[in-house]
């Protein structure tokens, strides 16, 4: 080996002393308890006494639970609601805080309107399900009373309530939570534009949509799919909103998988089960990371 690689590989090998504190803390944290979870999901157990050994049982359980299908079901729509939804809707308003607001009427004025949206990001989830409840109340909800105040009384309804139109409300909720991190990412991307593509294009002509369709998203397809892949993981580990809005209720109308696993660990004593159902849910995770990432390579790859 030459003094040129002994140097190089010198250099590389400096950087794994920075490296072990947040290896050891990852090992601590996820991977140690990570790899009890599987364990236990191999085995039939209340959580107090010996485990009992059990091989797939609980796998084997899981593919003909229908309220275990259901779950996952229910959170296709949760994705819907804290992922595409809110990611489309994002684009669309940085676009215009960027390419309208920002331009006719300051930096500071789009500032002004990012931080009014990104405000419900900011608040702790308990805390806002417990005023989104508090709103959607049947009987003297916030909600209600305003649809019978302007003469739509005959729309108010158990929002929370009835199994039609819980899951719905659920998602309308998540979404007006999610709306401020894709609108921040996203506005923080459109800053490395250059403001002269924007210029061009509206002085042959381009409206606003054309603007938006060829320059914004070409633009910013990284922070797309950052955006995506992250709010999707937020959208499977769904648990704090179920859990204050609806606790999986009424009738299982609104559990998902990550409430699911947490009433058979503590409310069934199956921890067995609800270790299989978490073992399932995280490799979903890891999958879906893993085509986000390759997708997103692919797409950068063909960029350059």
């Amino acid at each position: 080996m030459t003094a040129q690689g002994r140097g190089r590989s010198r250099e590389q090998w400096g950087y794994v002393p920075y490296l072990l504190p947040g290896l050891l803390l990852f090992t601590a944290v996820i991977g140690v308890p990570f790899l009890m979870n599987i364990g236990t999901s191999f085995t039939e157990w209340t959580g107090v006494g010996t485990p009992k050994w059990i091989g797939l049982g609980n796998y084997r359980e899981l593919v003909q639970d229908g309220e275990f299908w259901a779950s996952f079901e229910h959170n296709a729509l949760i994705i819907l609601g804290m992922a595409v939804v809110p990611t489309l809707i994002g684009l669309v308003l940085a676009a215009a805080l960027t390419d309208l607001i920002g331009r006719h009427f300051g930096p500071r004025t789009a500032s002004v309107l990012r931080a009014c949206v990104y405000l419900p990001q900011v608040l702790p989830i308990v805390i806002a399900g417990v005023v989104w409840s508090w709103l959607l109340a049947p009987e003297d909800g916030a909600v209600n009373v305003l649809l019978g105040k302007i003469g739509l009384g005959s729309l108010a309804h158990d929002w929370l309530g009835d199994p039609a139109t819980a899951l719905w409300s659920v998602i309308g909720v998540m979404v007006w939570i999610q709306i401020g991190f894709p609108l921040v990412i996203f506005m923080s991307g459109l800053q490395r534009v250059d403001p002269s593509l924007y210029e061009a294009a509206e002085i042959d002509g381009a409206t606003w949509a054309r603007r938006f369709w060829h320059i914004t998203i070409p633009q910013i397809r990284p922070e797309i799919f950052v955006v995506l892949l992250w709010t999707t993981i937020a959208a499977l580990k769904a648990f704090a909103h179920i859990f204050v809005l609806t606790k999986g209720g009424p009738g299982g109308a609104t559990n998902v998988p990550a409430y699911y696993s947490w009433t058979s660990f503590f409310e069934k004593s199956e921890v067995g089960y609800g270790s299989a159902i978490a073992t399932v849910l995280t490799l979903l995770i890891v999958a879906l990371t893993i085509v986000f990432l390759r997708l997103q390579g692919r797409d950068l790859g063909e960029e350059r």
